[in-house]
């Protein structure tokens, strides 16, 4: 793999990156585009290809084309959404961290909107989808903010490094807690333990336009920070020395990985792995430069997504299965993987 303390691609290496880079995305936009089809086709009932078609250009109403229209398509747009936000978010936070296992989950955001939406769900009695997106937002706010205060308090060490094991300490306090609520609220938990599991299951068209504004803003955003956060993947007294802004720079990104994570988890459920395996192969691909690595790991992290969601559906086939055990089975393994062979590096693509 490539270490990410190298210098920046002289300008003889430039051409041959860019290549590089729009090659490994036009590969990895097919591949969604597939596992898109894949998706559209694949579930209980048979959908034929010509079906599929006629849904998009001579739609009549049958009960085949009503299925894809109202059910498929929009439970794989959806899918297409959050994958690419859980990737986008785990580059953003192995970046500004310069952790090879961090990621959305392990900083403690997922744990965070998750208590939130569940105490609000489960205490409160809130179904509003819309108010639960903020809800989620200000969970994953507060849970990060927590990890990033305590970490700046703590004398001495590598602030990437304290933020680690902080955010696992207040991950496992923030899980504790939701269990917690659900234990002592068993009437009204049994439409939330299948989304606890991170599920995509009947997802439709309001979720889409849920998703789409929140997730769409802060991926341009993020997009458009690309060269800022190659420079402070390199670290902090690099990054100032060029005049970046680091501590400023690095509380923006956490609120876009919070906005990312927190909108995907209010609808889908806390969907782990996809933020910290995606950012890893994007990187082996085309090198640390953040310009292409964020808008590649959101392609490639809905790919993965998308292909975890049509696997589910052969576990217990004709029953669903919920996407995060699919993503569990994968990622499990590979973290397993980077902590072993990662160990001694504080930051390596």
């Amino acid at each position: 793999m490539q270490n990410l303390s190298e210098p920046f691609p002289t300008e003889q290496n430039n051409r041959q990156q860019l290549r590089k880079a729009l090659g490994v995305f036009l590969i990895s936009l097919l591949v969604l585009l597939v596992t898109f089809f894949l998706s559209v086709k694949i579930g209980a009932f048979h959908i034929s290809i010509s079906t599929l078609f006629k849904t998009l250009f001579q739609y009549s109403g049958s009960k085949e084309q009503v299925l894809v229209a109202t059910a498929r398509i929009p439970r794989a747009v959806v899918t297409v959404i959050i994958g690419a936000n859980l990737g986008i978010a785990g580059a953003l936070m192995q970046a500004i961290t310069r952790n090879p296992l961090a990621s959305p989950s392990i900083f403690g955001v997922n744990a965070g909107a998750s208590v939130a939406i569940v105490f609000a769900i489960v205490v409160l009695s809130i179904n509003n989808s819309l108010l639960l997106v903020f809800i989620a937002f200000l969970g994953g706010l507060l849970a990060v903010s927590i990890v990033y205060g305590m970490s700046a308090s703590f004398k001495g060490g590598n602030i990437e490094v304290k933020m680690a094991f902080t955010g696992i300490v207040i991950q496992a306090f923030l899980s504790s807690i939701t269990q917690g609520l659900l234990l002592f609220n068993e009437d009204k938990t049994e439409s939330v333990l299948f989304w606890l599991a991170g599920s995509v299951t009947g997802m439709a068209w309001k979720h889409v336009w849920i998703l789409l504004p929140f997730s769409l803003l802060a991926m341009l955003i993020s997009v458009s920070l690309g060269r800022f956060i190659s420079l402070i993947s390199l670290g902090d007294e690099v990054a100032q020395g060029l005049g970046l802004r680091v501590a400023l720079l690095r509380r923006f990104v956490i609120v876009l990985v919070v906005i990312l994570s927190g909108v995907a988890v209010s609808v889908a459920g806390p969907i782990g792995f996809v933020g910290l395996i995606v950012p890893h192969m994007v990187r082996y691909l085309v090198g640390r430069d953040y310009r292409w690595v964020i808008p590649i790991s959101a392609v490639f992290g809905s790919a993965l997504l998308t292909l975890a969601d049509v696997c589910s559906r052969f576990i217990s086939f004709p029953y669903e299965t919920p996407v995060g055990v699919v993503t569990a089975l994968i990622g499990t393994p590979y973290f397993i993987y980077l902590a072993r062979t990662k160990k001694g590096d504080l930051y390596e693509g």
